[in-house]
């Protein structure tokens, strides 16, 4: 018997993550915490709103691959549109960028 919390083959089947490639990062203005992102997830550039500034600087981030859920509703956040999220460990205390282990190209789906 399934719990509440979990989901179906299926559901997780409609999850669509990818690696991406950060290409740019600047400083939402007017917010503490937020980056604006473009991430080349293989022949397409997504925009995404990412809170990761305490973490994170802006220069270091471009050319960092990362984990990218693609079909993300888009949302307006702070005025800025995003497309899509950057996938991230959280401890409480910090958070960690998902990425993968060794080279793989832009646009590679997660399973």
């Amino acid at each position: 018997m399934a719990d509440e919390g979990t989901i179906t083959i299926q559901e997780y089947g409609r999850i669509d993550m990818r690696v991406g490639e950060i290409k740019t990062a600047a400083v939402v203005e007017g917010a503490d915490k937020l980056y604006r992102i473009e991430v080349d997830i293989g022949g397409e550039i997504r925009q995404t709103v990412a809170g990761i500034r305490q973490w994170y600087d802006a220069g270091a981030l471009v050319g960092r691959k990362v984990v990218f859920l693609a079909n993300l509703q888009p949302t307006k956040i702070r005025g800025v549109e995003s497309h899509g999220m950057l996938l991230a460990a959280e401890d409480g205390a910090t958070i960690s960028l998902l990425q993968p282990d060794r080279e793989i190209k832009n646009g590679a789906k997660i399973r």
